[in-house]
């Protein structure tokens, strides 16, 4: 394991202190679990980033969408445990 070296303002460093001694753990592993979160939750929203992208592209490709209001019945209708019919996608192009 290699180390890095950080510096902190002291306010933050005793935040991290006082929240990693409530956790029953070491400022060390309070920052190094704060700092995955913080990367993974970085990746998380870059990969939902590129997903909204890659699905706006296929909206403009094929002209066709969903209808908010028979997405919205039909996933009300499957919370409440009643079958229903899948909404159709239809071209929203002129």
């Amino acid at each position: 394991m290699s180390t890095t070296s950080l510096k902190l303002p002291e306010e933050i460093k005793q935040l991290a202190a006082d929240a990693a001694a409530q956790q029953g753990i070491t400022p060390h592993a309070f920052m190094v679990d704060a700092i995955r979160s913080a990367a993974l939750a970085a990746r998380q929203r870059a990969a939902f980033a590129a997903e909204a992208v890659a699905s706006r592209q296929q909206v403009m490709e094929s002209g066709k969408t969903y209808g908010a209001s028979e997405v919205q019945d039909y996933l009300r209708a499957r919370a409440q445990g009643k079958p229903a019919a899948k909404p159709k996608a239809k071209t929203w192009r002129a």
